[in-house]
Order: structure tokens, then C-alpha cells, then sequence
């Protein structure tokens, strides 16, 4: 059975840049024609959507992070990107990726029961 798995989680000062991956792992498992995006989850706070890339490529991006972040994904390597500039400590969170494994153009926004596959997440720690 596939499985996601991120990685390039770490800890930074303010101001710094991370890039996070995902993996599709698996026999046969693809990203291919998916939605896939990233979710994160602070402490004490619910886990929120961050960004979403659909089949064509287009994005959705958070209001908090946007024109910092950026998604990207390469099919031909089953890998999803999150680029991260400009972090802030409010980015302090686990990372996770998700595939919808139903709506290709990601129709359903954030709405997390929408992902059908989820990985375990990497730790992002950003100090002031």
C-alpha cells in the first residue's frame, strides 16, 4: 500500500527558508492526476490547510502564508514541494502532505476529510 513521506522539516531563525518533500512510496502508488497539498499542525491550535496544488498544477495557498510559500510537484518523481521564505515563529507546526484521492482539482478546498492518504508529518521549529 502507498504512503507519503515528508521530509526537510528542521529548526530556523525568523527570516530563514525551508524546503519540505513529499514522497509517494509504494508499489504502483502515484501522485499522478491528484490534489495533493500541505496541512499543518501547531500546538493547541487545530491543524489548518497551507497550500494545495491540483492536477494542472494550479495552486491555493493559505492567506498567512502566501507570498512566501510555494508549492510545486514533480509527477515523473512522485514528489510534492513546499518552499518556505520568510518564516515567522507563528510557522512553528508539523507539516504534513495529503493526496484527495477524489477531486483532481482540488473542488474541495482545505476540507480535510476530502484526503484520503496522509503522512507523518515533519517538524518545523522557527525562533525569533
Amino acid at each position: 500500500q502507498g504512503q507519503l513521506v515528508e521530509s526537510g522539516g528542521g529548526s530556523v531563525e525568523a527570516g530563514g527558508s525551508l524546503r519540505l518533500s513529499c514522497v509517494a512510496s509504494g508499489s504502483g502508488y502515484s501522485f499522478r492526476g491528484l490534489c495533493i497539498g500541505w496541512f499543518r499542525l501547531a500546538p493547541e491550535k487545530e491543524r489548518e490547510g497551507v497550500a494545495l496544488i491540483n492536477r494542472i498544477s494550479s495552486s491555493t495557498y493559505a492567506n498567512s502564508v502566501k507570498g512566501r510559500f510555494t508549492i510545486s510537484r514533480d509527477d515523473a518523481t512522485n514528489t510534492l514541494y513546499l518552499q518556505m521564505n520568510s518564516l515567522k515563529p507563528e510557522d512553528t507546526a508539523m507539516y504534513y502532505c495529503a493526496a484527495d484521492l477524489a477531486r483532481p482539482y482540488c473542488s474541495s478546498g482545505f476540507w480535510e476529510p476530502g484526503f484520503g492518504r496522509w503522512g507523518q508529518g515533519t517538524q518545523v521549529t522557527v525562533s525569533s
